[in-house]
């Protein structure tokens, strides 16, 4: 459940109640009927109306522009990566790969048996 008070963005529709996509409202109060599928309140000052939504139809304002970052920010790598022409760079952008290899870099234990194994390799080359 959404704090009373959230500053929230409609971004979808599901029962076609004719909600102002995009617009921004604030959550004034939660419907507790269990009869409903409605989940709250909101009230959109630009409209001067109180719309009732389900959960799944509203965001808060700060998940959104979250998201806009990220996807501003992945869109500058690419653009940095295809002007580098940094193919390596390019191609984990694209496959979300980059979390996986920051984990890849650190260094890997290895047992004392697995050392020695590893030096009488080397020394016999």
């Amino acid at each position: 459940m959404l704090p009373l008070g959230s500053k929230v963005v409609f971004i979808e529709d599901q029962f076609e109640q004719k909600l102002p996509l995009g617009e921004y409202g604030y959550i004034i109060a939660y419907d507790r009927n269990a009869d409903n599928v409605f989940d709250y309140v909101v009230r959109v000052p630009a409209l001067n109306r109180n719309f009732a939504v389900p959960d799944e139809d509203v965001e808060l304002e700060d998940e959104i522009l979250k998201q806009e970052a990220e996807e501003i920010e992945k869109e500058a790598l690419i653009d940095y990566a295809l002007a580098t022409h940094n193919e390596q760079l390019f191609y984990n952008i694209m496959n979300g790969v980059a979390e996986e290899v920051e984990e890849e870099s650190e260094p890997k234990i290895v047992s004392g048996e697995d050392f020695i194994r590893q030096i009488n390799l080397k020394a016999w080359i």
